[in-house]
């Protein structure tokens, strides 16, 4: 078998409903190919398993698929918590643009040490003006903060980081061994990934993204965070199907915990930074070591070759530095950064993860050796870059109430309503057994 390498052949899957995110780039046609690689990728691992007698139809909702580029869940009776720290945003350097992203408070503490000014707006973008765009880029990074200048495609592609990981594949698969996969007896054609155990340490976006779209088809998913973590502004939307715990991995009764976990999952999914996991005991060998058959794949930003490849990133961010948020300015002929109208980086880059889980899964399955599947927001951007805009219909921009299930969904926060799954089998359909859940409310292990 040859492992996943690039978008599935648009002639493999169908295409429903109509529309299109307005954007300079195919977005919507990145929605319906992401989405796609992971019909096709479970399609594949359906017949390897024996599931299925013939290779299932695999149809994407054009529509569904682009509104799960944003927010899949809609509150009733109560609204999620803003997105942004008050100071994260654009703005204007003595050269050009930068974006800070402060959501973290040390990430925001980071920024306002260079700035050495005020937490508020005002203050912030007074000492912006006075710095060069790259100048003030790189003095963040270096105070531990994250922040990215605007550059064109051009600037970017010219970068020692952009001609690096323009250079990559779009799937890096390293590290190839023979593993023995786990008997599955609850596996079936409704729910094929039913008793697939899989730790997901990540954070916003694309890898939750990634184990909320596997849990969909029956995989066990427990999420583990430090203790106190939140994202409340995301929260509710990537929990979805989830059990989430903390666990402190500088305490040594919590490390004993997690390497129980870990031995006794079948896939690990993470988004460290190249040497962060290493940095607390958990590299490669190690986990190689606590469990020999685990399927592991992970993310980073800026790719995984180049002088950023340990930089840390946001989906924002890499959109300024690639030239993503200039190409919009120019299509959208204004005056300042225009960024795509969802994080698409992020969502595309998270079902690509999921279809890499898939296609080490089937590979395993029959007897070929399972690498390690490596992705990056930045590859996935210079895979936007390339996509030609071909779908037609409407703009679309916001959510209509026959986007939603109607069944409500019992979140730990209140109520609400979920979109209908944007992909189906002719065998199974997505579908969540848990609700979305907040961090830390559930205990650290595995419920059989």
């Amino acid at each position: 078998m040859t492992q996943l390498s690039a978008l599935p052949d648009p002639a493999s899957y169908h295409v429903t409903g109509s529309g299109q995110r307005p954007s300079a780039f195919a977005v919507s046609e990145l929605a319906n190919a992401s989405v796609a690689a992971v019909g096709d990728q479970l399609a594949g691992l359906l017949q390897a398993l024996n599931l299925t007698p013939d290779r299932p139809a695999v149809t994407v909702n054009q529509r569904l698929a682009s509104l799960w580029f944003g927010y899949s869940f809609r509150p009733t009776g109560w609204e999620m918590p803003d997105l942004w720290d008050a100071i994260a945003g654009d703005y204007q350097t003595a050269d050009g643009w930068i974006r800070l992203h402060t959501n973290l408070p040390h990430h925001r503490a980071a920024a306002l040490r260079v700035l050495a000014c005020d937490n508020t707006r005002d203050a912030v973008a007074t000492a912006v003006r006075t710095w060069q765009g790259d100048a003030l880029e790189a003095a963040i990074v270096e105070q531990g903060g994250v922040a990215a200048a605007m550059r064109s495609t051009a600037q970017w592609l010219a970068h020692l980081q952009g001609q690096a990981v323009t250079a990559e594949p779009l799937i890096d698969w390293v590290g190839s061994r023979k593993i023995t996969l786990r008997h599955r007896p609850k596996a079936t054609a409704a729910r094929p990934l039913a008793g697939l155990r899989i730790l997901d340490l990540t954070r916003v976006l694309a890898g939750p993204i990634a184990t909320r779209t596997l849990a969909g088809f029956g995989a066990e998913v427990l999420r583990i965070d430090p203790p106190g973590w939140d994202e409340p502004g995301v929260i509710p939307d990537i929990s979805l199907g989830k059990r989430c715990a903390y666990l402190d991995l500088h305490n040594a009764k919590d490390r004993i915990t997690f390497e129980a976990l870990l031995s006794q999952a079948d896939v690990l999914v993470h988004g460290y930074r190249p040497g962060a996991l290493g940095g607390l005991g958990y590299g490669a060998d190690t986990r190689r070591q606590l469990a020999p058959n685990l399927i592991d794949v992970t993310l980073n930003a800026y790719g995984w070759t180049g002088p950023w490849s340990t930089r840390r990133g946001f989906d924002s961010l890499v959109q300024m530095s690639s030239g993503i948020a200039e190409t919009g300015q120019h299509w959208a002929k204004t005056d300042r950064p225009t960024p795509l109208p969802v994080q698409a980086l992020d969502h595309a880059t998270g079902y690509l993860m999921a279809a890499a889980v898939l296609s080490a899964l089937t590979a395993a399955t029959q007897g070929e050796p399972a690498p390690q599947a490596r992705l990056s927001l930045a590859r996935t951007a210079a895979l936007l870059g390339q996509l030609r805009k071909t779908t037609s219909g409407p703009d679309i921009t916001t959510s209509n109430d026959t986007d939603y299930s109607t069944s409500p969904e019992h979140s730990g926060w209140g109520p609400g309503q979920r979109l209908l799954p944007p992909l189906h089998l002719s065998s199974t359909q997505m579908q969540w057994d848990l609700p979305a859940q907040q961090c830390g409310s559930d205990v650290a292990k595995w419920s059989d």
